[in-house]
C-alpha cells in the first residue's frame, strides 16, 4: 500500500517528457510508438487527434529519444522501447521539435508564438549557422546546417501544426498568415533534402495549402486508422490501473462519463478527463476544448438546413449514418461532410461503424455523457439561448419547480425564427436535448 507522501503526482498540464519522468509523475508507457514510427519509416507522418489526447507529451517523448544533443538513457530506463533493438537509436539524430499549441487568440499572439518556437530552435543550434533566413526558410535552412554539422539527416517533430491555421481562420486574419506558415512547413517537409523523418500532429489535415502535396511517402492517420491508435489516450487496462493506483474504481459510471471513443480498433478514454478525475475525485466534466469549440461555433453559423435536420436526428437517435470527410478541413471546403468531419476530429463525435469506406460513409455517435454536456452548450449557442438554459429546464422539471421552469421555457419560446416555427425544428431539438439529459440523470 502506497503512503500518500510517496504517491506519484498526476501529470495534468505537463508538456515535457523529461519532466514527467524525472519529477515523480505517474507515467503511462507509450514508448513503443517510437518502434512503430521507425518500422513504418514514412518520410512524413500526420496523426490527427482531438485536443487533450496526449499529443504534446508524445511529441516531446519522440524528440527526447532521438535528440543527438542529449543523453536520455536514464530518462528512458525501464521503458518498453529500451527492451527492443531500437534502443540503439537513442540520441542518434539532429532533431527539431516545435509546438504551435499556444499559437492562439489574436494575430499578434499567433505570429509571436511561431517566431518564438523557431527562434528557440535556432538558439539551441546556434553553433551550426551564421545568418538568419526569412520565415519561409527558417526551418529548412537550419536543417541544412544541422546535416552539414552532424553528417546526418534531421528528425522533425511539429506538434499542433494546424492551430495557427484554425486560429487565423476563426479570427479573420487567415490570408495574412497562411502564406508564410504554409511556406515554412512546405519547405521543411517537402523540398528539404535534409529531412530524415517528420512526425506531425494536429486536429485535422490542412489539405489545400500545398504543405503535403506530392510527398512520396506521406502517411495520414486519422481517428479511423489503426496505425498509432493505441498511443493517444488510455485503453481500458491503462485507465483501470491508473484509477486503482489513486484509490478509485473503473465502474460503469466512470465508463459512461469518459469512455466511448473509438480510434482505429481501440476503445479509448480521454486521458485528460481520467487524470483530472483521479486528481479531484469528482465525476464531472473536465473536457474543455476551447479552440475546437470556437471553430465549431463558427462553422455552425454556415450550416445548411440538411445539416440541421441531421443534427436533430443525431440528438434524437444517439447516432447518425452520414458522409464524413476527415481528410479536408471545413474552413477550406465548407460542406456537410467536412463539418461532420470537424465534429469527429475535434472529439465531439466518434466513429462506431464504417458503412461504406470507399464513399466515406460512417456511423457517428456522441461518445459519452461528458461530451453530451458540450453538445448542450453548442445547441444553446446555435439557438441563441443563454448558457445553462437547458440545464435549468431539466433541473426545474426534476425538482417540480414550476416557477423556474416557466421562466426558462419562456426564453426558449422566444428563440426560433418564423421559418423555424413553421417546421418546429428548434422546439424539437430543444425538447430532445433536455429530455435526453433528464433521462441520463434519472
Amino acid at each position: 500500500m502506497c503512503i500518500r507522501d510517496s504517491m506519484k503526482k498526476i501529470p495534468t498540464g505537463i508538456k515535457s517528457f523529461s519532466k514527467l519522468k524525472e519529477e515523480n509523475y505517474y507515467f503511462v508507457d507509450k514508448t513503443l510508438m517510437i518502434k512503430d514510427f521507425l518500422e513504418i519509416g514514412s518520410e512524413v507522418t500526420l496523426v490527427t487527434r482531438p485536443r487533450r489526447f496526449g499529443k504534446t507529451i508524445n511529441m516531446s517523448m519522440m524528440s527526447e529519444f532521438f535528440d543527438i544533443t542529449k543523453d536520455s538513457k536514464e530518462i528512458f530506463k525501464g521503458t518498453k522501447i529500451m527492451e527492443t533493438p531500437y534502443a540503439a537509436e537513442i540520441n542518434q539524430y539532429p532533431t527539431i521539435f516545435i509546438s504551435f499549441a499556444d499559437a492562439k487568440r489574436d494575430k499578434e499572439t499567433v505570429v509571436s508564438t511561431i517566431r518564438t518556437q523557431i527562434q528557440n530552435q535556432w538558439d539551441k543550434y546556434n553553433f551550426v549557422f551564421e545568418n538568419l533566413k526569412g520565415i519561409d526558410d527558417a526551418i529548412s535552412f537550419l536543417m541544412e546546417r544541422m546535416e552539414d554539422y552532424y553528417g546526418k539527416e534531421v528528425m522533425v517533430f511539429i506538434d499542433e501544426y494546424d492551430t495557427p491555421f484554425v486560429e487565423a481562420h476563426t479570427g479573420w486574419f487567415y490570408d495574412e498568415v497562411r502564406r508564410g506558415l504554409a511556406g515554412l512547413l512546405h519547405n521543411s517537409l517537402k523540398t528539404s533534402n535534409s529531412l530524415k523523418y517528420a512526425f506531425i500532429t494536429g486536429i485535422q489535415r490542412v489539405a489545400k495549402e500545398n504543405i503535403f502535396s506530392d510527398l512520396n511517402n506521406l502517411v495520414v492517420c486519422d481517428v479511423t486508422d489503426q496505425r498509432y491508435a493505441a498511443y493517444f489516450g488510455f485503453d481500458s487496462d491503462e485507465t483501470k490501473e491508473l484509477l486503482e493506483y489513486y484509490g478509485l474504481e473503473l465502474n460503469n459510471k466512470v465508463k459512461e462519463m469518459y469512455d466511448g471513443y473509438h480510434i482505429g480498433n481501440q476503445d479509448i478514454y480521454n486521458p485528460w478527463s481520467i487524470m483530472n478525475y483521479a486528481k479531484r475525485k469528482k465525476l464531472i466534466s473536465y473536457w474543455v476544448n476551447t479552440s475546437a469549440n470556437s471553430m465549431i461555433k463558427t462553422a455552425l453559423k454556415q450550416a445548411n438546413y440538411t445539416f440541421k435536420n441531421q443534427y436533430d436526428k443525431l440528438i434524437k437517435d444517439g447516432k447518425l449514418d452520414t458522409y464524413v470527410s476527415m481528410q479536408t478541413s471545413f474552413f477550406e471546403e465548407a460542406d456537410n461532410s467536412t463539418l461532420w468531419g470537424l465534429f469527429v476530429n475535434a472529439g465531439y463525435l466518434t466513429v462506431t461503424k464504417e458503412i461504406d469506406l470507399l464513399k466515406g460513409k460512417y456511423r457517428i455517435e456522441i461518445p459519452n455523457k461528458e461530451v453530451k454536456q458540450e453538445f448542450i452548450k453548442l445547441t444553446e449557442y446555435q439557438l441563441g439561448l443563454s448558457s445553462g438554459t437547458l440545464d435549468t429546464v431539466t433541473e426545474s422539471l426534476a425538482k417540480e419547480d414550476q416557477e423556474t421552469f416557466l421562466e426558462s421555457y419562456q426564453e426558449i419560446l422566444m428563440v426560433p425564427s418564423y421559418h423555424d416555427l413553421q417546421k418546429e425544428n428548434s422546439y424539437h431539438m430543444i425538447c430532445l436535448l433536455y429530455t435526453s439529459d433528464a433521462a441520463d440523470e434519472a
